[in-house]
């Protein structure tokens, strides 16, 4: 199957700075039907979180509030980082690349998935990532 590269998708934003702002995820306009939504928070600035590919699981990244610092990696020789400190914007991750984040320590992290949660859709060994989704 192919899949998009990881890219940032721009939510928008409707509103004012004297009123707030609101943004808006349907899924007529997301590259997946969503079928979890889970989130990060508290994690120390210390800790990269992540390690790990997918075999089918493709995720959008929002920072809802702090930075988040993403990094992915297609097996292929493409590492890319991604700097997410706005509400409005995310991240999408198709599963055929190795990621990870590291938080500032305010930093809330929703994520939208495609697939419920199966401990056996993760690739949690590089090599073995390299074997699914790297050159061949």
């Amino acid at each position: 199957m192919s899949y998009k590269p990881p890219h940032i998708i721009d939510f928008g934003k409707l509103g004012e700075s004297n009123i707030g702002y609101l943004s808006i995820a349907e899924n007529n306009k997301l590259p997946f039907k969503i079928e979890r939504v889970f989130w990060t928070y508290y994690t120390p600035e210390s800790i990269v979180r992540g390690r790990h590919a997918h075999y089918k699981t493709e995720q959008i990244l929002v920072a809802v509030t702090g930075r988040i610092i993403v990094t992915t990696d297609d097996g292929k020789g493409q590492v890319e980082t991604f700097v997410l400190d706005e509400p409005n914007k995310a991240v999408y991750l198709p599963p055929n690349v190795w990621h990870t984040m590291q938080y500032s320590h305010t930093a809330i992290q929703m994520v939208f998935a495609s697939e419920t949660y199966l401990a056996s859709d993760y690739i949690r060994d590089y090599q073995e990532f390299l074997k699914v989704w790297g050159d061949k």
